[in-house]
């Protein structure tokens, strides 16, 4: 049902990217103007809508900038604050909104800040913390804004060069504009990605000279933790009554990843950024034990008994990982 939706849509999608297509001319004849910061900045964003694995890919930037005075800037969706907000040890995650307060609550000597619009963001940051480089989160739309540096997400079974505008597909943006990026990243890859099919893949997002395709896969957790300091193997819960409530854009590796490992579990679907109504929550409250995201554990801890969520990091060959860490140490 859903594909015969997006196709009766097209007609939509072909206005949606008229526009995508004039806003980015106008901002490239200079209608429109982009600025540039004298910090540093690190762009981290997509052609398409969620799914990419942009905020794992954020925490992979501040491990590699762990030495340095990082903040993280982000929309912030679906927060109930407004404009700019710093976050601080009382902020919830209703004030930031799940994946800048998954950041804040993980990284705890990072800033992290909210705000709809990035220039006021970037230049509150400045005013108020002088940071060495400012992370901007999901940012490859937010043309206002020239980054110093933009790393470009796409996934392995959905490059966006194979994907089409909304509604029809899942792009918000103009494949073209993928020049903008300094590096392209593959991601959600399977293991032992062969050489030859790389080099297929590169071949096929045609990257300009400056640019560099690397490729990265998601790697998970052996163990799943409540937050409070309790851990388990995640082979202990093949035992386990468990339910899988995710609320994230794409839950189908961590689905394959589970039953991979032979674990007997009830799916509770929802969309990205989902906030758990009362009534919701009733479904899954008889399991022994309940599995989720970190994003979704932000949302949901406090609510249900038996929560436990499973950690997931983006994995890089030993040469991506160089070419990666290099690049981004060399905006100092």
């Amino acid at each position: 049902m859903l594909q015969l939706l997006r196709k009766i849509a097209f007609p939509i999608s072909l206005i949606y990217a008229l526009v995508v297509h004039v806003r980015n001319f106008l901002f490239d004849v200079g209608v429109f103007s982009s600025k540039s910061y004298r910090t540093p900045t690190i762009c981290v964003g997509n052609l398409s809508v969620g799914g990419t694995g942009k905020t794992p890919m954020t925490e992979h930037l501040l491990r590699i900038l762990s030495d340095r005075k990082v903040a993280v800037l982000s929309r912030g969706y679906k927060r109930k604050s407004k404009g700019f907000y710093l976050a601080d040890a009382e902020s919830t995650v209703l004030e930031l909104g799940d994946e800048p307060y998954q950041i804040h609550q993980k990284f705890t000597g990072m800033i992290v800040a909210v705000d709809a619009d990035r220039r006021n963001g970037i230049e509150k940051l400045e005013s108020l913390v002088q940071p060495d480089v400012i992370v901007l989160d999901d940012a490859f739309q937010h043309r206002k804004v020239k980054p110093s540096f933009s790393i470009l997400l796409t996934t392995y079974h959905n490059l966006y060069v194979d994907d089409w505008y909304l509604p029809t597909g899942s792009l918000r943006d103009a494949r073209k504009e993928a020049r903008r990026a300094d590096l392209i990243i593959v991601t959600k890859c399977p293991i032992g990605l062969p050489e030859d099919e790389k080099k297929a893949i590169r071949a096929k997002l045609n990257p300009r000279k400056h640019q560099k395709v690397l490729f990265a896969l998601l790697e998970y957790h052996d163990v799943v933790s409540n937050g409070e300091g309790v851990e388990m193997k995640l082979s202990q819960l093949k035992n386990e009554q468990v339910a899988l409530v995710t609320g994230i854009a794409s839950p189908e590796p961590l689905v394959e990843h589970l039953k991979s490992i032979g674990l007997d579990f009830e799916h509770f679907e929802f969309g990205d950024h989902h906030h758990f109504t009362d009534k919701e929550i009733q479904q899954f409250q008889g399991y022994e034990m309940l599995l989720t995201t970190e994003k979704d554990f932000v949302r949901l801890k406090g609510r249900v008994d038996g929560l436990y969520f499973l950690e997931i990091a983006h994995s890089f060959s030993d040469e991506d990982g160089v070419v990666l860490k290099k690049a981004v140490e060399g905006l100092f």
